[in-house]
């Protein structure tokens, strides 16, 4: 018996530590008459939606991010002092706009810095994106 639970932690943990990749869900932001680029996103249960976008360097840029329902929860972060991008943001219901300008061309990721207990990170989990940033 002690070995069939020995057995069945074992599993647990095994697949446990397998990172989560997510479907690539892309977005190309577009610059409108303001002259900003704006671009809308929903975190939920271990995701974020759009979690590939795609924006002009140089040109300002506002994330709306919100959390989907639920009670677990979420926050979204970047750290990419070098391209003009840092931020870190509670997720919530009611959207909060994060703006910057990107300054160099690049791919840059974000994720949510929550965890749980012993239980994988939700950034290992598939809560996580990228920013590219073009010409």
């Amino acid at each position: 018996m002690r070995i069939v639970r020995f057995l069945l932690v074992l599993l647990f943990l095994s697949v446990t530590a397998v990172a989560d990749e997510p479907e690539k869900k892309v977005f190309t932001a577009v610059t409108g008459p303001d002259g900003i680029q704006k671009v809308s996103i929903i975190g939920g249960e271990y995701y974020f939606d759009p979690n590939y976008i795609v924006v002009k360097v140089n040109v300002p840029v506002e994330l709306s991010v919100k959390k989907e329902g639920g009670i677990v929860p979420h926050d979204i972060g970047m750290k990419a002092p070098e391209a003009g991008m840092v931020f870190h943001e509670t997720l919530e219901s009611k959207p909060k706009v994060i703006r910057f300008t990107p300054t160099k061309t690049g791919t840059y990721p974000f994720s949510c810095s929550k965890k749980l207990l012993f239980f994988r990170s939700h950034e290992a989990r598939g809560m996580k994106g990228t920013i590219e940033v073009i010409e």
